[in-house]
């Protein structure tokens, strides 16, 4: 039967008795922490999936069909005879007497190592990172949430690791969602990367005691948490994750309370740096000896937190939605950045023109905004019209929603967590499309940097 297109809109005509009924009780505040309890038990529960018999994460196995599609490119064919020829190298396990063969990551790894230390060196079978060149840090920020900010993060590290590159990921969020994604264990602040920043104020409060005591002046003491933090390094809050080739500096609500204690570091010592407090420790620590990438995850406020996570960063990337809402949003984000930055700058500047001093200022080897969640059947002319204004800081390639993004978000994994086994391969293949694009543009825009530093360099050497 047709619907009466004459009936009315459901807000018209209810029942105010009949919505008392419907209505609870007043909430006080106690009324908060249950319902923070019951998100908490609902959180583990759901984390609880998919990980293993002491409670963590595990990352699945990868099949002989995906590891020659996706990660190694070689014929199935030839990569089975190159097994068998090599003996010592891993060989996989089969579910079934005579099926597919399954690999962990970290067999994936060896055997990429060897194929592109034995194979055809016309192929890249290892990943490009010049001799003599830093890791890159790359901060995904952006103060409107909804836009993919940390899946967008997630899925990067993810997408280097499979490329063979080691990552580390900095959850500088305390609502810690990139710590779930990747199964992270934070008791409380003092295993993020809170201690680092302390240490960095702490060590700053002694060469400034020093000089108080030179001048005869009193020193200010170290707190109890500071003098804590001086014996702490990045490696103290470093943990390894599920993924052999991914560690984490996890976050956890108590991590708000940096926004709060810096401020106050701040004004008893207004010579203290804290915009360069992260680069420096994991400078000073040698932690960036140890990875290629490090992938830092900011919260959706340009507080201190995001300061630190953008000062430190030499790529930066912004995800935003094709709307107008989330356009304008992200406008409005990058005046913040360049009002805060320059500000920052020029206290800095006065004071080293006084004295004689060279100036600062920040510089990002690249800076790019995504569109994320994109639907071309609606969304195209918007996002014509963006890419207009914004030019080459807009990336060209659109991230697509799938319902492979949902199924995977639904089980607390990434997208290249999902076994292909839970689809039909070649919805499979289709869904994980986007994301390969957007990591190969942001892979062009990393060997872009990296080849730019490496001449450099060379030109520099002459």
């Amino acid at each position: 039967m047709a619907k009466d297109s004459t009936s009315l809109p459901p807000y018209f005509n209810i029942d105010p008795d009949a919505a008392l009924a419907e209505l609870d009780l007043p909430t006080d505040t106690g009324g908060f922490a249950e319902i923070a309890e019951a998100c908490t038990r609902g959180r583990a529960d759901l984390a609880s999936r998919g990980m293993d018999e002491e409670g963590r994460k595990s990352l699945r196995l990868f099949s002989t069909w995906e590891i020659t599609r996706y990660l190694i490119p070689v014929a199935q064919a030839h990569f089975r005879r190159v097994l068998k020829q090599n003996p010592d190298l891993p060989q996989g396990q089969s579910e079934t007497e005579g099926g597919a063969k399954w690999f962990t990551l970290d067999e994936v790894l060896r055997l990429r190592a060897f194929f592109g230390a034995q194979g055809s060196k016309a192929k890249n079978y290892l990943p490009y990172r010049p001799a003599g060149q830093p890791a890159k840090l790359v901060a995904v920020a952006n103060f409107k949430g909804g836009v993919g900010k940390t899946s967008t993060a997630a899925h990067l590290a993810m997408s280097a690791a499979l490329d063979g590159y080691k990552v580390l990921v900095v959850d500088l969020d305390s609502q810690g969602s990139m710590t779930s994604i990747f199964g992270g264990r934070v008791e409380d602040e003092w295993h993020t990367a809170f201690p680092l920043l302390a240490r960095h104020y702490g060590e700053y409060l002694r060469i400034e005691n020093q000089r108080r005591l030179d001048r005869g002046d009193a020193p200010q003491p170290l707190d109890e948490a500071l003098s804590a933090a001086m014996d702490m390094t990045a490696r103290d809050v470093i943990q390894s994750t599920h993924w052999p080739n991914i560690d984490l500096i996890g976050a956890q609500l108590n991590l708000y309370w940096a926004e709060f204690q810096i401020p106050v570091w701040r004004m008893q010592a207004r010579g203290w740096k804290l915009w360069d407090a992260l680069t420096d420790r994991l400078e000073a620590d040698g932690v960036l000896d140890d990875y290629d990438l490090v992938f830092i995850d900011t919260p959706p406020a340009l507080g201190y937190l995001t300061i630190n996570g953008l000062a430190a960063a030499d790529i930066l990337l912004v995800p935003m939605g094709a709307s107008f809402l989330e356009f304008d949003s992200t406008g409005r984000f990058f005046d913040m950045l360049h009002s805060t930055f320059a500000s920052i700058e020029d206290g800095e500047n006065i004071a080293a023109r006084a004295l004689g001093r060279p100036e600062m200022g920040f510089e990002w080897d690249a800076v790019r905004t995504v569109i994320t969640r994109y639907d071309g059947a609606q969304q195209g002319e918007l996002s014509a019209l963006m890419q207009a204004y914004l030019g080459k800081t807009l990336s060209p390639h659109r991230q697509d929603f799938t319902a492979l993004i949902g199924q995977a978000g639904e089980q607390v994994n990434g997208i290249y967590e999902a076994d292909y086994r839970d689809f039909n391969r070649e919805t499979y293949a289709r869904g994980r499309e986007t994301f390969d694009a957007t990591y190969a543009a942001f892979k062009r825009l990393l060997l872009g940097v990296w080849r730019r530093g490496e001449l450099d360099a060379q030109q520099a050497a002459e």
